[in-house]
């Protein structure tokens, strides 16, 4: 039963960092995304790579400013996942 418990801890864990890792990057794609789309449809101009180059850039920006507390995030998962009693040594 304790087998039981760690795995849905760790499935439980694995939800959480999944969303808050990609979270703010697919939030700040998502939110520029309809800002160019309104954009367009106020302008009628119909063109792809209006689209795709300022949700390019918002998706560096957000990784070069948040990228170190991502990349926390990440570690700690993998740290508390190893370590436990699902990790190699056990």
């Amino acid at each position: 039963m304790g087998e039981t418990v760690s795995m849905s801890a760790a499935g439980h864990g694995a939800l959480e960092t999944i969303v808050l890792v990609a979270g703010p990057l697919l939030g700040s794609i998502m939110a520029v995304g309809i800002v160019v789309s309104v954009l367009q449809a106020a302008t009628q101009i119909n063109e792809a790579t209006l689209s795709f180059v300022p949700k390019f850039l918002s998706a560096i920006v957000v990784i070069a400013v948040g990228g170190p507390w991502l990349l926390r995030q990440l570690e700690a998962f993998f740290i508390t996942i190893l370590s436990g009693p699902l990790g190699p040594g056990s």
